[in-house]
């Protein structure tokens, strides 16, 4: 559901009265300038720091996402497409030897990671395919480089021949925009939110 658009408002602060759009709903006045003016009132300097924090946030966040390179933008888009698909796997096994959460101890920063069955690096047209992306222990993906051959026999298993020889066949070439990568960095939070309401 789409959120609703704020309409356009009248400034409330003295000898302005500039119409403007806010950036939420209790936003009374049109900048920084008229914010710090209607301050002097006790009951709307609340709602002006709240206005000015609000507006400084989002200028941090413009200045910030204009300063990022496109390896910033792959590893936001990575991290939640990661995110998304150990939370579809939570109640599976890990892909390559069939551990639970109580078979090993933490290993090192997370107990699963997200495992490519095709490298990142052999078939990077594959990076953010879910069929390609199983629930893997830390052990398997990054102490036995994948434990690939293990990988494959339970992936079989898991999805079937035919998806197996697809992802075994040649892909298209393929380069991310920077658009691309937010589009899935946004498509894949969104999948991992409706998974954690859809089990709560």
């Amino acid at each position: 559901m789409l959120a609703k658009e704020i309409k356009p408002k009248k400034c409330k602060a003295p000898g302005c009265g500039k119409h403007f759009k806010p950036a939420m709903t209790t936003q009374k006045v049109c900048s920084i300038a008229c914010a710090k003016a209607m301050a002097k009132d006790p009951k709307l300097q609340k709602i002006a720091a709240k206005a000015i924090t609000k507006q400084a946030r989002q200028d941090l966040q413009e200045r910030r996402e204009k300063l990022k390179t496109r390896r910033e933008y792959m590893a936001e888009a990575q991290a939640a497409f990661n995110a998304y698909i150990r939370e579809r796997d939570a109640s599976l096994p890990c892909i390559s030897c069939d551990s639970l959460p109580s078979d090993h101890d933490l290993i090192t920063g997370s107990r699963w990671d997200a495992g490519h069955y095709r490298s990142v690096g052999a078939c990077p047209e594959l990076r953010f395919e879910p069929l390609n992306v199983h629930r893997q222990c830390v052990k398997c993906n990054r102490n036995l480089s994948g434990n690939a051959v293990e990988y494959r026999i339970r992936l079989v298993k898991r999805i079937g021949t035919d998806q197996v020889d697809w992802l075994e066949g040649p892909h298209k070439p393929q380069r991310l925009t920077i658009e691309d990568l937010q589009a899935i960095k946004v498509l894949y939070r969104q999948k991992l939110k409706d998974l954690r309401r859809a089990a709560a």
